[in-house]
């Protein structure tokens, strides 16, 4: 099954993935700014497919290793452990980082009563750069297009998760209100970045 198969099978159960995405985030609610989007656009050759390795973000002071990440028995996305809030995973059914389509890779805004390693996601801003090492010993390049902040309930699926004419990367955590019921945050912060 080639690669462009492949993510369009894992489309169709998106949704009901993500209505698991990353509940295990907890601590005190965040109030999120969505700044304007600018167009970011690329004309960067694709990568070929390699695991990636760590993720660096400098405008906000990130970096982690990667763990790769697949599904929880009920179909359900894995997430970093909620004990390692400082730990970033890769979906590694998705593409690589640098090959066309979008990668994804998730991190806690918090838990474990401390900040996580997407803490400040929300801060990021268009043309910010955000670099992903890779196992092969290169490294690809993104330049964040547009942030969203989500209500869990009405994630954007095809926007996070459908077909891209180049490379893309989207990192996702939880944001807005805390939900101390669920135990949960209600909305999702995505990052989408193009290859630069």
């Amino acid at each position: 099954m080639d690669a462009r198969r492949r993510r369009r099978g894992h489309r169709m159960w998106w949704l009901a993935v993500l209505l698991g995405l990353l509940a295990g985030c907890a601590g005190a609610p965040q109030q999120a700014t969505e700044p304007p989007a600018a167009p970011v656009t690329s004309s960067a050759q694709p990568a070929p497919a390699a695991e990636p390795e760590a993720v660096d973000i400098p405008r906000i002071g990130a970096h982690s290793t990667l763990v790769p990440l697949g599904l929880n028995p009920d179909q359900t996305i894995e997430v970093p452990p909620v004990a390692q809030p400082l730990q970033a995973g890769w979906y590694r059914f998705g593409p690589s980082p640098g090959e066309v389509g979008p990668a994804v890779i998730l991190g806690h805004v918090d838990g474990n009563k401390q900040k996580g390693i997407f803490y400040r996601l929300r801060e990021l801003a268009p043309g910010d750069e955000i670099t992903v090492s890779r196992k092969d010993g290169s490294a690809v390049r993104f330049a964040v297009s547009r942030i969203e902040q989500i209500d869990k309930d009405t994630f954007p699926s095809d926007a996070v998760y459908g077909d891209t004419a180049g490379p893309e990367l989207r990192l996702i955590t939880c944001g807005g209100s805390f939900d101390h019921a669920a135990h949960s945050y209600r909305d999702n912060i995505i990052v989408f970045a193009v290859l630069r």
